[in-house]
């Protein structure tokens, strides 16, 4: 709630949360100023003092942070940077847990226009048939201004039009000038006009049914008078579709222009082919894609005094199965399971450090060394902690690793005789733990863009998979050989970023069906700010499939997302994807075959399970952080109950 106060404060009120009190005491945020109005590159100061429930100034900390940190930046003490145009939003904190926030709107003003381009212009187009003409606005710093947009004309509408978006179509032969204007700028291209040579067109493919899911191919064969193939000249691809049920939910798909076509609901789908005044369709029938299961409830470890976050299950030195999970929040606790039975987890040990948050947890190949990551030391040295794991009842401490890690340590990945550790959300370290009472560094990897920051490290088949926010994937040879790289030596091998910078997770899948390989990027973002205590939290995001079979040229090319929910963690094993989808629970999806368009609308979710508990951290409120398929069922930890265990059967029922 904003409170009426003069314009040169703003205070909003939190719950400032304290697990050693019954009721939180009620603290405020005073950010002055409230707002700001500034240009490109222009700087201001904000500050921000922690009030009581009586107004009274408090030794609270706060700090600063921006939501879109590559248009607006801010360091922790509140100096403001406007770099690009536009309105965004700097947050103040109480630097404790999520603590209570106040927000501060800043509008950075647009830069007057100073020219117009073309962009992607097509020198010539054939009668019948339509290009895109691209015309942006610029101003003199060479900023795109995507508030304006320019007229566009053409000189002759006999030869070709143009309407409000940039689509040219050719009528007749001949030649003519687009134009573009805007508030006294101009610019134009000339464009040639030519007779189309199709007189037939015929559009063809292998089959005539396919599940929703499947991609289906689709040829385009276009002749001339003579009956010769025509080659150059574009093809119109459309939709015509419909649907199987009456239910009100029309059929949908997506027809790519070169020849892709994936349908989301069950209903009969044509394929129109336009060249000028030349037409051909093809039908397809579409049926349901039938692949879903029921998951079903096996166990459950519950943890409801701490929040829990990260999980590893594996078979112990004594054939038996463990899990190890972290906390968040809390008192420095990791906590080992006997799984062996999953409807009968029974907590075996628990490890305390000197840390708030065991965030990350790992074990070896071998299952005898595990690794744990440290936030929020007392003496801010976090680091990681080696533990002989060979008695998961009796874990004991090896070493502990603090060099170069002191700014937290917020995830870990064991491979091979190496730890891949972060350090401070920048980089991340390699960690030799050959003699595991011995780590030492031999390696890291850091980008060299300003303000980068990383998340997260999965290494698998000698290459590391690594997280960077708004800097995206980064493919690294650790090992792997096709770049020459080592532990002591990373090597980039290639990188995918895209527009939103939520990238939190990377997970690598490689399709034996059809060779392709892929990145699946998981996002991470809690707009409307993350509960820990008091009330539920709604995150956002989806899963992001990146094809990087040509690892020159990444291409998103799918994603799988929830409404109204967001994902955390996942897993691949086979053809399946395990999603921890925090509000909306463990998802499960079926990512065979060839990918592409939104896998949730088509149908391919396996199943889903979502925790719930009246005793949880925050009572009945699903946070699920992590899954982990293993022998059969699906491990997962819920941040605000604990840990899970559950199975698939086969069936159309669903549970939770």
């Amino acid at each position: 709630m904003r409170l009426l106060l003069p314009p040169f404060m703003m205070i909003l009120s939190a719950g400032f949360l304290c697990a050693q009190e019954e009721q939180a005491d009620k603290v405020q945020i005073r950010v002055t100023p409230a707002s700001l109005d500034m240009k490109i590159g222009d700087q201001a100061q904000l500050t921000a003092q922690a009030l009581d429930v009586g107004g009274r100034p408090t030794e609270a900390s706060v700090f600063f942070f921006s939501r879109d940190r590559r248009s607006v930046s801010v360091d922790r003490s509140g100096k403001v940077k406007a770099l690009k145009p536009g309105k965004f939003t700097i947050v103040a904190r109480i630097a404790r847990r999520s603590g209570p926030s106040a927000i501060v709107q800043v509008n950075v003003a647009f830069p007057t226009p100073a020219s117009i381009e073309f962009r992607d212009t097509p020198s010539r187009v054939f009668a019948g048939t339509t290009a895109r003409a691209s015309a942006v606005i610029l101003d003199k710093s060479g900023f795109h201004r995507k508030d304006l947009m320019a007229t566009l004309t053409s000189s002759d509408n006999e030869v070709a039009t143009v309407d409000t978006f940039g689509m040219v179509t050719g009528h007749r032969s001949g030649k003519c000038k687009i134009t573009a204007a805007h508030s006294g700028l101009t610019t134009a291209f000339d464009l040639e006009v030519r007779d189309n040579p199709v007189s037939s067109i015929e559009l063809t493919t292998g089959q005539i049914q396919a599940r929703t899911g499947d991609v289906v191919h689709f040829r385009v064969h276009t002749k001339d008078s003579q009956g010769q193939p025509v080659a150059g000249v574009p093809v119109f691809l459309s939709l015509q579709v419909r649907p199987d049920d009456t239910l009100g939910n029309s059929a949908t798909g997506q027809i790519k222009q070169d020849g892709r076509f994936v349908a989301e609901k069950p209903g009969v789908y044509t394929v129109i082919a336009n060249c000028g005044q030349q037409v051909a369709r093809c039908t397809l029938k579409v049926v349901a894609r039938n692949v879903q299961k029921k998951a079903v409830f096996v166990g459950h470890g519950p943890i409801f005094d701490v929040h829990t976050s990260d999980l590893w299950v594996w078979e112990g030195a004594d054939g038996r199965d463990y899990c190890v999970t972290g906390t968040w929040g809390g008192n420095g606790e990791a906590i080992f399971w006997d799984v062996t039975n999953p409807a009968k987890m029974e907590r075996v040990a628990t490890v305390k450090v000197d840390a708030r948050t065991v965030n990350d947890v790992k074990v070896s190949e071998n299952g005898r060394i595990c690794v744990i990551s440290r936030e929020g030391a007392s003496n801010r040295k976090n680091g990681m902690i080696v533990l002989d794991v060979t008695n998961p009842r009796s874990p004991k401490r090896l070493s502990t690793f603090t060099k170069n890690l002191t700014g937290g340590v917020h995830n870990v990945f064991i491979d091979k005789n190496y730890v891949y550790a972060l350090s401070a959300g920048r980089r991340y370290d390699v960690i030799d733990i050959r003699d595991p009472e011995v780590p030492y560094r031999v390696g890291s990897y850091e980008l060299t863009t300003a303000r980068h920051s990383i998340h997260d490290v999965w290494v698998t088949d000698g290459i590391a998979y690594s997280s960077n926010w708004s800097n995206g994937i980064h493919l690294v040879d650790v090992g792997n050989g096709i770049k020459g790289g080592s532990p002591s030596k990373p090597v980039k091998i290639a990188s995918y970023a895209y527009p939103s910078g939520w990238n939190h997770a990377a997970f690598p899948y490689r399709s034996k069906a059809t060779g392709k390989f892929y990145v699946i990027a998981g996002d991470e973002t809690f707009p409307f700010g993350l509960s820990t205590n008091n009330k539920p939290t709604y995150a956002r995001g989806w899963f992001h499939f990146i094809d990087f079979t040509d690892l020159d040229n990444p291409q998103e090319i799918a994603r799988y997302e929830v409404p109204e929910a967001g994902t955390h963690n996942l897993w691949v094993e086979g053809d399946v994807l395990y999603g921890a989808y925090y509000n909306a629970g463990v998802r499960v999806v079926d990512i065979s075959g060839e990918l592409m368009g939104d896998l949730y609308r088509q149908g391919r979710e396996i199943a889903f399970y979502i925790p719930t508990h009246h005793k949880g951290r925050v009572p009945n409120a699903p946070m699920t952080w992590g899954p982990q398929p293993y022998k059969g069922h699906i491990f997962f930890t819920d941040w605000n109950s604990g840990l899970w265990a559950i199975k698939l059967e086969e069936g159309s029922g669903r549970r939770r």
